[in-house]
């Protein structure tokens, strides 16, 4: 008994840890009983429109911030003497796991510090190639993803409304030449699909994009894509364009996943149903869609508290496959937080930490060599 209690915490703390897309498909009964909030939907309150001028309000704000987490290297990464001059806009993945509120509260300090974590983790590749901007907004609970309450929906929306607003008070700050690059992870990655939509598509900012980094959410090629205003990648010399990935070991069972995406409307108002998910192999930029693991420069390997890690060359093969998830073989041991059927969601980060690093700085110098 003790050892399926023990079981049963080890699947909640990894639901909890994940978040986005891929959990809702996962222990339906039980993740709606331990998640999903009781309570009414509460309307957030606007902010104001100038709140983004308060450094508080960014986990990382340029070279300065509340607390410039992304600054953060694992050991072992080759120290970059000149950063690059990009401006990076990184939008964190879901970090409240409470069930009081559809919203976080912002001064929810146990949500605010995992926030950091995984933003030390996830967003401090990008720190090579120019200054960090990381806003800190009101996120939908990790119950949102949950269940087909239209609180759900509501939360998501009211969630992006703080994105959007730190995005343009980021579009003011920086200067008006600077190359941008944009990023985000699970629930992130999200909110930055439906910015590249409506503040890049059609827009003269989006000959500024360097790259943009949809990562841990699906983005379909057919009915997403052409609406969100940039191209996919399909070379490391490319700029102005998106990479996105979804990280499964073998065997990789993403059926459920499939199920509940193919369910889903694309942005161009047409069903996802049987269409390509983009998928760009890391390791080759997406020249090519499938690498050996020579071409791995680097994988995070997080300490047992996730607070510290080095990187370990050479440890990851990918390949893309027809659906547009990507496949890494064996299961690599990089920590507990591995989601059932071999989904590394967690780690889509970590796995490629070096390979990412240099992408981003790559594409940085090939955008101001153009």
């Amino acid at each position: 008994m003790a050892r399926k209690f023990l079981y049963l915490i080890a699947a909640i703390i990894t639901l909890v840890i994940a978040g986005g897309f891929v959990v809702r498909i996962y222990e339906k009964e039980l993740t709606e009983f331990a998640f999903v909030p009781t309570t009414e939907f509460e309307e957030q309150k606007a902010f104001a429109t100038n709140i983004y001028d308060d450094p508080a309000m960014w986990f990382a704000r340029g070279r300065s911030g509340a607390e410039n987490v992304t600054s953060w290297q694992p050991v072992g990464a080759e120290k970059i003497e000149v950063p690059g001059s990009a401006a990076i806009f990184f939008i964190h993945p879901t970090s409240y796991m409470e069930k009081t509120h559809w919203n976080a509260p912002l001064d929810d300090k146990l949500s605010q510090d995992r926030a950091k974590l995984f933003l030390q983790g996830l967003a401090s590749p990008f720190a090579a190639s120019g200054e960090i901007w990381a806003p800190r907004y009101r996120q939908a609970a990790i119950g949102a993803f949950l269940t087909d309450k239209p609180e759900g929906q509501q939360a998501l929306d009211a969630a992006y409304q703080d994105v959007l607003l730190a995005f343009d008070d980021f579009v003011a700050k920086v200067q008006k030449d600077r190359p941008i690059i944009l990023a985000g992870h699970s629930q992130g990655a999200l909110h930055l699909t439906h910015l590249l939509k409506d503040r890049v598509a059609g827009k003269p900012i989006a000959k500024r994009i360097v790259a943009a980094y949809a990562v841990g959410w699906p983005v379909s090629i057919e009915t997403d894509l052409p609406e969100m205003g940039l191209p996919a990648c399909t070379s490391p010399d490319q700029t102005g364009c998106i990479l996105a990935w979804q990280s499964f070991a073998e065997p990789a069972e993403y059926e459920r996943i499939l199920k509940v995406y193919d369910s889903t409307t694309g942005f161009n108002g047409q069903s996802r149903a049987n269409t390509t998910m983009l998928c760009t192999n890391p390791l080759t930029g997406g020249a090519a869609a499938e690498a050996g693991v020579e071409a791995n420069l680097g994988t995070l390997k997080p300490s047992d508290d996730m607070k510290t890690g080095e990187l370990v060359k050479a440890a990851i093969p990918a390949r893309c496959d027809q659906r547009g998830f990507l496949l890494i073989g064996d299961p690599p041991e990089l920590g507990p937080y591995v989601l059932p059927g071999n989904n590394y969601h967690v780690y889509d980060y970590p796995l490629f930490w070096a390979n990412v690093r240099a992408d981003a700085l790559w594409r940085v110098q090939k955008f101001l060599a153009r």
